[in-house]
C-alpha cells in the first residue's frame, strides 16, 4: 500500500500547480492546421547568428539518426498529459551541421503561417529538448504539428512549436507571436509563468 501511495504522490509531484491531469492529447491552435501534399516542397531552414545558414529538405531530416524521448506536457490552459512517448531528432543532431557565433543568446522558432516563439538558447540546446516525428508510436497528425514540430518539455507546451520549419538564432531575447499576445516570455510550468501582466 505504502509504495502505491509514493507512486502516487510522485505523479502528483510531477503536476504543476493549477494543472488538470488529462489520458487525452487535446488539439488547441489558432488558425487553420497546414496540410503537405507535397513533401518536397517542405524545408527547416537554420539561419540568423550562425556562420552558414543551413536548410535541411525533407528527405535530408527524415533521414537524419532519431532517438526516444520520454516527458510529460504541460499546456497553458491547464491541462497536463505524463508520460508521452516520442521519436524525434535531438537538437545536438541539427546543431552538428551549423556553427554558431559567439553573441548568440536566444533562438526564436518559425512555423507555419507567421506563428513563431522565443526560447533561451540554453534552454533550446537541453538534452531533454528535440524536434518531434512519431508521438506514442504514431507518425504526428496535422493537428498536432506534422511533420515535425519542436519540443521544450520543461516549459509551457506553446514554446513546443508545431508545424516548425525555422530555427533563427539572435543576440537578445525579443518576443514570438504568443509573447507579443500577452503570453509570458518564458513559461515555465512549475512557477505558472502563463500571462505578462507587466
Amino acid at each position: 500500500m505504502e509504495n502505491v501511495q509514493n507512486a502516487s504522490q510522485a505523479r502528483r509531484d510531477r503536476v504543476p500547480p493549477g494543472q488538470t491531469l488529462t489520458q487525452n492529447w487535446p488539439v488547441l491552435h489558432y488558425g487553420s492546421v497546414p496540410y503537405y501534399n507535397d513533401m518536397s516542397k517542405w524545408d527547416l531552414k537554420v539561419f540568423g547568428l550562425v556562420e552558414e545558414p543551413y536548410t535541411f529538405t525533407y528527405k535530408e531530416f527524415i533521414s537524419l539518426p532519431r532517438r526516444q524521448f520520454t516527458n510529460d506536457i504541460h499546456c497553458v490552459t491547464t491541462w497536463s498529459k505524463l508520460d508521452n512517448e516520442w521519436e524525434g531528432v535531438a537538437v545536438s543532431e541539427i546543431m552538428s551541421r551549423v556553427k554558431l557565433k559567439p553573441e548568440a543568446t536566444h533562438v526564436m522558432l518559425h512555423a507555419e503561417h507567421g506563428w513563431t516563439t522565443n526560447l533561451p538558447l540554453e534552454d533550446f540546446l537541453r538534452e531533454t529538448s528535440f524536434l518531434g516525428i512519431k508521438h506514442n508510436g504514431t507518425l504526428l497528425t496535422p493537428e498536432h504539428g506534422a511533420p515535425v514540430r519542436m519540443v521544450v518539455p520543461h516549459l509551457y507546451f506553446w514554446k513546443s512549436a508545431k508545424w516548425l520549419r525555422g530555427i533563427e538564432f539572435m543576440s537578445k531575447d525579443k518576443p514570438g507571436f504568443w509573447e507579443r499576445n500577452g503570453y509570458h516570455m518564458y513559461g515555465d510550468p512549475f512557477k505558472e509563468q502563463r500571462y505578462d501582466f507587466d
